[in-house]
């Protein structure tokens, strides 16, 4: 989520809020008998008899209509600002300087570094990318392995990589997880090195 829709949500919030607690206590104040005390014009009593009359214009419809389709974009707008963005593009790498930016894929970097995985004995498939993870740029890899692949042997190969991958992408803000799963049956024709 972006810093102007947070600062959306959070200035919506604070008004919202704001209203409900004015609301609440002119509604208390009032069925006290306390508000014209605040208030020297509050009326001693409300009439809804004027609202009903607002229906019958001909402006109505039209203007019932134009607010039903900017409430209507105003909220679409608002679910898809919320809609988690996890891709994180081209990552700018240290060197990059006036004269010219220096940019790699994360994600391919990622795809090949688990392509490197499956290398490894044991390994059935590999699967990586590169994300942005509440605000921190984080290199997932998953990995799945046969039932009898020596685990120890995964998680050097694992790390090997992962520092292999952090060399390749050179962010010091980079972070890594694996989810190493192991497979519940041997594949057929598969055979551990």
């Amino acid at each position: 989520m972006s810093r102007s829709v947070l600062g959306f949500d959070r200035l919506a919030a604070l008004v919202l809020g704001l209203v409900l607690v004015a609301a609440g206590a002119a509604a208390a104040a009032w069925g006290l008998g306390q508000l014209t005390r605040v208030w020297a014009g509050a009326p001693q009593s409300l009439s809804t008899a004027g609202a009903g009359d607002v229906y019958g214009q001909s402006w109505w419809p039209g203007a019932a209509a134009a607010a039903a389709v900017v409430l209507a974009l105003l909220g679409l707008w608002w679910l898809l600002a919320h809609v988690p963005r996890r891709s994180t593009g081209p990552l700018r790498l240290a060197g990059s300087d006036r004269s010219g930016a220096l940019a790699v894929d994360g994600s391919s970097a990622a795809a090949v570094a688990a392509d490197v995985l499956t290398e490894t004995p044991g390994v059935r498939s590999a699967s990586g990318r590169v994300v942005s993870d509440r605000g921190q740029l984080v290199a997932e890899i998953d990995v799945t392995a046969e039932p009898d692949a020596d685990l120890a042997e995964v998680a050097a190969a694992v790390d090997a990589t992962g520092a292999q991958l952090a060399q390749v992408i050179g962010r010091d803000d980079l972070r890594g997880r694996v989810a190493v799963h192991v497979a519940r049956r041997q594949r057929r024709g598969s055979r551990v090195h």
